[in-house]
């Protein structure tokens, strides 16, 4: 059994990827629903916290079906993530996660996310401000270093084991290789291997087939896996790593209906959520996952992204029912 402090969470969890601009409540509830184990939300700025910003506190909602959840928080002052710390208890999650591995330059070239690689000793410092500033289990997602040259994960991991975090979730890139490349899980595998750690390892990167949820736990003997890209569009996978690991045999994919009826349902939820304007806009990203390798819907696809009227998506989403097949 997995622990993160007192909260279980099965023999192997997957865990559902903090994802910005997709790991919101509409997702994350397709994704519970498809047997993720444990879900973080989308990362929140402390600076907004602390300023109160409506974007940042709506990123507090949190809903008792999706329990156990994570709050993700980053940024580079110590002082602000310790008040933003304070602020995220206050919305009763089960776990507030600090952003170590964002890589994208307007967060990672501030010192946040994966930017704070550069600074271990920083890293440390924060990270036993922010475990003293709660009564929840703090957890840490970050990567293997900033570059080839300063892969120092082993150390890392268990200094920050050592100033109280619960688990750690470690993608097998550095920030330098973005999302390029392939994921090098040798070095999580090392982090999991060091008789020092006691403290639950999740490994991350390119978990897109049961085969190969399967094999990072075998090869590696991690203690679960956190995916991200491959539930976009795609909240089976959980359920289909579950089924896969359980009998060795894979699960029927979903049919065209099935794919419909999600996307439907994550519509309603993201207009109910964010009204139906922003609703609308922000559900574009999800439709050619959600219909990815299904051919000759490109005109169907066309007008999913460019409609502004509920009803007629609605009309689009039952008429690719009604005519495709997987």
């Amino acid at each position: 059994m997995v622990k993160i402090g007192d909260i279980e969470l099965g023999a192997f969890p997957l865990l559902l990827a903090p994802m910005e601009d997709v790991s919101d409540p509409p997702f994350r509830a397709l994704c519970k629903e498809n047997g993720a184990d444990l879900m973080y939300t989308e990362f929140i700025s402390s600076e907004g916290l602390i300023r109160d910003a409506a974007k940042s506190i709506q990123k507090l909602d949190i809903f008792e079906y999706e329990r156990p959840i994570g709050i993700q928080i980053f940024g580079n002052d110590i002082d602000s993530m310790r008040l933003a710390t304070e602020v995220t208890t206050q919305a009763n999650p089960d776990i507030i996660d600090i952003n170590y591995g964002c890589p994208v330059k307007k967060v990672a070239c501030k010192g946040s996310g994966a930017g704070i690689l550069q600074d271990i000793p920083k890293m440390v410092r924060m990270t036993a401000e922010i475990v003293k500033s709660t009564h929840l289990p703090v957890t840490v997602k970050t990567r293997l270093g900033w570059d080839e040259s300063s892969k120092y994960i082993v150390e890392v991991a268990e200094r920050l084991q050592d100033v109280g975090i619960k688990a750690i979730s470690i993608h097998g890139r550095t920030r330098k290789q973005m999302y390029k490349g392939e994921a090098d899980w040798s070095l999580i595998a090392d982090v999991k291997n060091n008789t020092r750690m006691h403290i639950p390892v999740f490994g991350n990167g390119d978990v897109n087939t049961p085969e190969k949820a399967l094999e990072n736990k075998n090869r590696f003997g991690v203690d679960g896996v956190m995916i991200g890209r491959a539930s976009i569009g795609y909240p089976w996978i959980f359920n289909e790593i579950k089924h896969f690991m359980k009998t060795g045999e894979h699960l029927p994919p979903p049919t065209i209906e099935m794919r419909v009826e999600a996307a439907k349902k994550h519509l309603e939820m993201s207009l109910q959520w964010k009204g139906e304007k922003l609703g609308i806009m922000e559900m574009r990203r999800h439709y050619s996952n959600y219909f990815k390798g299904i051919p000759h819907l490109k005109e169907h696809k066309i007008k999913l992204v460019t409609e502004m009227e509920v009803q007629e998506i609605f009309n689009v989403l039952n008429s690719i029912s009604s005519q495709f097949q997987v």
